[in-house]
């Protein structure tokens, strides 16, 4: 790996050594975080002296690493920190059938015809140090804390999370009103909903008082349509990452070290892909692969009525695998696995089913009507062939409320008109995101920017990678940037500040990624030196370091004249949006801003002092609704509120005589 700043004689962190921009950088063996700083990892060591005893008894290499940008980085970085010249040869293939391994062992190129990957991804890795390791120690020094971090793909990712927590909590909820009409056809009640909501109560009652007794409705419109659903494709990471936090309430991360698990104990194919999508080679041996799968007692009954010589090629293209093909089971009859396991073994396994079975024909009925001189309509969805949907029993969704089932209605048939409500319904913000849509953006980031290129080269990758986002995510949480708050991602006071601080930065904006991205599919077809593409990165790290070391307003230090509460020892410091203790060693944060208010100087120096405030007025939960409280610290100097006792009024009684 990269080596740390330490290693470049910064191991302290102050404005006058920013921005560190090694020239050259150095390769390190892995390092990991303990409570005695950064050591090396033992098992990475191990690892590199096999590789190193291997390498100096053989003539030559073959390059048997992911065919792709970072598969390349690994073996070039071991080769060079290793120091070996010796010429080498590269074996490029997606998928691990014996096929596909002849072929490319067949068909060997000489390693130096990749080069220009090498280079590509070189500089992306050294891009990523210059600008993460120098925005995050300036960060530190202006903030006064040193768990923080800021990042290429972070830091627009916790401005997704901010912005989606603003616009929800800035919702304005306005009323809306429907007017809903029940015909009566032969006996059975078809409910028909005016084409338009209305905004306005006058013309919602308007239109509601021109429904007259005994008025009846003209069928306008009867259509029934057959439409043909596609089978989903096959799992990458991100979408099984997705599906487990809806279904299974699993968090990115856990789904990852689950699949993981999986993999080592060869159950699935290789996890962290980023294709959903198989070659031809692999393709042969998914017959017997579904085979082995329709035994299994969650997919016996569908299995029973499979039919294994006609299967779905929709995930099948060469030309779409990446580095890795798409999740598969191996056809290894799992046994003595845990719960989770077998949940996520169960959704590639089903997956899979769902991906090569037939299409699901389904049928959508449309009636329009026109009552009383006003157009409404009715509209249902229903399953002819559930084909690919029944693996899991899915049910068609779709159609208007209370419409599952319409008769066969005709067109200029007379109904009677059954019911007539009038229904105050109350527009709802965008939820939160929760792990699920957060990974569905960070996969789709880029696709709102206007410029064509850069669309263009974030297209089908968004920011991050499908074994990094998961990584990200924990990142935001480990940071105190945001919390879980059930199933919904809520950013914290400290997420909030620094996403305001960041915002208009271009290190939070995906369209610098979108950039990078660009410049580095040049360097790969050899149309840009990666000399160029450094000092672009150079002088943007100076760029960004400058910011942020000039964000005096946002992080002005002040004394408030307090001792820290919990070490004693420190002198708690004024930062703008946060107050902390200047001991290294401690470095306890209280925010001032607390359910929508923000906390004076006098007040904070009561908590510091007396460990709580007086009784606070003017709070606001996440409903809006005010509230008054006392701001105390917890055991661990957590801030959390107290809520004084109401007391009872005092009730007079009168004896009897």
């Amino acid at each position: 790996a990269l080596a740390m700043p330490g290693a470049y004689g910064h191991d302290r962190t102050s404005p006058e050594s920013l921005p560190v921009i090694p020239d050259p950088f150095r390769l390190v063996v892995r390092q990991i975080r303990t409570d005695r700083g950064m050591v090396t990892d033992i098992a990475a060591a191990k690892q590199l002296k096999i590789i190193d005893d291997v390498f100096s008894r053989c003539d030559s290499i073959i390059v048997a690493t992911d065919a792709g940008r970072e598969g390349e980085l690994i073996f070039r970085y071991i080769y060079e920190y290793l120091g070996y010249t010796k010429p080498f040869r590269r074996l490029w293939i997606s998928s691990l059938t014996d096929e596909a391994i002849r072929t490319g062992m067949a068909n060997l190129r000489d390693g130096r015809e990749y080069d220009s990957l090498h280079a590509a991804a070189d500089c992306r890795a050294k891009a990523d140090w210059l600008v993460g390791m120098n925005a995050s120690r300036a960060l530190a020094c202006v903030s006064g804390t040193s768990n923080s971090s800021i990042g290429r793909v972070q830091t627009p990712t916790l401005a997704m999370v901010c912005s989606r927590f603003r616009e929800n909590r800035d919702f304005v909820s306005v009323p809306y009103w429907q007017l809903h009409v029940t015909l009566s056809w032969d006996g059975r009640l078809c409910r028909f909903f005016h084409k338009d909501d209305f905004r306005e109560k006058t013309q919602a009652d308007a239109a509601f008082s021109r429904i007259v007794p005994g008025a009846a409705g003209r069928i306008t419109k009867a259509e029934c349509r057959r439409s043909d659903r596609q089978p989903p494709l096959l799992y990458d990471l991100t979408a099984l990452q997705k599906d487990c936090n809806v279904h299974h309430d699993m968090t990115a991360e856990k789904t990852l070290t689950v699949a993981q698990s999986l993999y080592e104990k060869k159950l699935i194919s290789y996890p962290r892909t980023g294709s959903r999508y198989i070659p031809h080679d692999v393709m042969r041996t998914v017959p017997e692969l579904l085979q082995k799968v329709c035994t299994m007692p969650e997919f016996h009954t569908y299995g029973a009525t499979f039919d294994l010589s006609v299967l779905n090629n929709r995930s099948v293209n060469d030309t779409k695998v990446t580095d890795h093909h798409a999740l598969i089971v191996t056809g290894v009859t799992p046994s003595g696995i845990s719960g989770d396991e077998r949940a996520v073994y169960l959704m590639i396994a089903g997956r899979m089913l769902e991906a090569f079975s037939p299409l699901c024909v389904t049928e959508t009925h449309l009636i329009e009507a026109e009552i009383c001189g006003m157009p409404f309509r009715s509209k249902s969805s229903s399953v002819v062939i559930p084909g690919w949907r029944a693996v899991f029993g899915e049910q068609e969704t779709g159609g208007d409320e209370e419409a599952a089932s319409l008769p066969p209605l005709q067109e200029g048939e007379s109904l009677p008109i059954s019911n007539v409500e009038l229904l105050e319904k109350q527009t709802k913000p965008k939820p939160l995101h929760t792990e699920s849509s957060l990974l569905a953006a960070m996969e789709n980031a880029g696709k709102e920017l206007e410029d064509a290129e850069l669309k263009a080269s974030l297209k089908d990758a968004g920011i991050g990678t499908p074994a990094t986002r998961a990584a990200i995510i924990e990142t935001l949480f480990k940071r105190g940037y945001m919390e879980r708050c059930k199933k919904s991602l809520v950013p914290t006071e400290k997420g909030l500040a620094l996403n305001s601080v960041v915002k208009t930065m271009r290190i939070a904006d995906v369209a610098m990624t979108g950039e990078w991205e660009k410049e580095l599919a040049r360097i790969e077809r050899g149309e840009l030196s990666d000399d160029t593409f450094r000092k672009e990165i150079e002088a943007y790290t100076k760029e960004i370091t400058s910011e942020l070391l000039s964000c005096d307003k946002l992080f002005a230090r002040k004394d408030s004249g307090c001792k820290c509460p919990k070490c004693g020892t420190g002198s708690m410091q004024f930062y703008g949006k946060v107050v902390r203790c200047d001991n290294a060693e401690c470095g306890l944060p209280v925010f001032r801003l607390k359910s929508n208010r923000t906390l004076t100087d006098d007040e904070i120096k009561d908590l510091l002092t007396d460990g709580h405030t007086k009784l606070l007025k003017g709070f606001k939960s996440k409903q809006g609704k005010g509230f008054d409280a006392i701001v105390a610290f917890d055991g661990d100097y957590n801030t959390t509120f107290v809520f004084p006792e109401r007391k009872n009024k005092a009730t007079s009684t009168r004896r009897r005589k």
